[in-house]
């Protein structure tokens, strides 16, 4: 028998690799379904500038979308967002995009502010916000240019053009905040939800 004890399945509302390695490393038996939402929509149309609300907004959106269609089923949603003083940062488009962020946050410390939301019957029933502050090192435009090279269409995939469990590694010199609040799912305060409801084992 698994850690799960839901009497319906445990859903993911995200395709991304890393949350889902989280969960599974945690031993929970999941679902994984994509969110279809208009992000940048939903945002621009919400008025709102904080980048807490807004990964809190965006992980409601998606863990109520998803639920929409799975009755009984506790939904997590989740989001990220990477703001360096009051300036949020998106995914870069491309690998100039990518060179120009990475330039903007070099030798500067920025916060990251990773949400997530739980849905039951499309109803929010849990919220959490964690930050993490990432300081990025000086680097010269050769070891920028090395950087990008080495990782390709990674730098693409997340917001910052970095992914800290992989090449991104190499880009800082101090790091505040956990592990999971960096790799985008808040684990700890979610786990303590589910024990709450008694949906976890352990």
């Amino acid at each position: 028998m698994g850690l799960w004890h839901g009497k319906s399945p445990l859903i993911l509302a995200s395709r991304s690799s890393a949350r889902k390695m989280l969960l599974a490393n945690a031993g929970l038996q999941f679902e994984a379904v994509t969110a279809d939402i208009d992000e940048r929509g939903i945002q621009a149309a919400s008025g709102l500038s904080n980048p807490r609300e807004i990964g809190l907004l965006l992980a409601r959106e998606k863990a109520k979308a998803v639920s929409v269609n799975r009755p009984g089923s506790y939904v997590i949603g989740a989001d990220q967002t990477l703001a360096l003083g009051d300036r949020l940062f998106n995914k870069p488009a491309g690998r100039v995009a990518a060179m120009a962020q990475l330039r903007d946050l070099a030798a500067r410390t920025h916060e990251l502010n990773s949400a997530v939301a739980v849905a039951h019957d499309a109803k929010i029933v849990f919220e959490d916000v964690s930050i993490a502050r990432m300081t990025m090192r000086q680097m010269s435009e050769a070891e920028l240019s090395a950087y990008l090279d080495a990782a390709g269409d990674a730098v693409t995939a997340s917001v910052g053009a970095y992914q800290l469990e992989g090449l991104g590694i190499h880009l800082f010199e101090r790091i505040e905040g956990d592990h999971f609040t960096i790799l985008g799912l808040p684990l700890l305060p979610l786990l303590a939800f589910l024990r709450r409801e008694r949906l976890v084992a352990v």
